[in-house]
């Protein structure tokens, strides 16, 4: 994985509550095993007509808005449990999404893919969205190590992380990696077990 500890982006503004994983990719998209290509249809159903065309009233598709960060309506990822909606919101591009809250399942999937769900109180959520939809060149400033995400200047919030996911998107770890680079700690307590 690529390694996180701070990020300055603009955002796009997703003021849609309850975006479940069905929505993020629909389960027709569903049949690969590698994840290439899943950014392409994520959002598919709101991002294209029926005939394959632009919805230009889909926010992805207003080219005002674009970066690396989502800003996201109340309860995100909610409904079926599936890694394939943190794959296609990595492939799309997003490094950071932001919610007032998230199912816990696609949270876990989210940082087990390099993917930092930061989870901001309601107030914070609306005034950041606002801020966002009034001026798309608005940036904002993620700091994985404080855990503080907010707009320089401006606004700030304090997030909250566990402490082990935190480690890991700071050193790029997945979980095999993690393990790797506790190797000499687990040989050298190997020689103080008998068997």
């Amino acid at each position: 994985m690529e390694k996180f500890t701070t990020l300055t982006s603009k955002a796009i503004p997703l003021d849609i509550a309850n975006v479940d994983t069905d929505q993020i990719i629909p389960a027709r998209f569903l049949k690969a095993t590698d994840k290439k290509g899943f950014g392409d249809n994520v959002f598919r159903d709101w991002r294209f007509n029926k005939d394959n065309s632009e919805n230009p009233t889909f926010i992805l598709n207003n080219s005002d808005y674009n970066g690396s960060i989502l800003v996201a309506g109340d309860n995100f990822g909610c409904g079926s449990s599936r890694e394939h909606a943190a794959w296609a919101l990595v492939g799309y591009g997003f490094k950071v999404i932001v919610s007032s809250f998230f199912a816990d399942i696609f949270k876990g999937n989210a940082l087990n893919n390099g993917l930092l769900p930061v989870q901001v109180s309601e107030v914070f959520l609306a005034e950041l969205m606002t801020i966002i939809q009034k001026n798309p060149e608005t940036k904002l400033n993620v700091n994985l190590q404080l855990q503080v995400i907010g707009i320089e200047g401006s606004i700030s919030e304090h997030f909250d992380i566990d402490p082990y996911k935190k480690t890991c998107l700071i050193n790029g770890y997945d979980d095999i990696d993690y393990l790797l680079s506790k190797k000499e700690l687990i040989e050298a307590f190997e020689t103080t077990r008998s068997y």
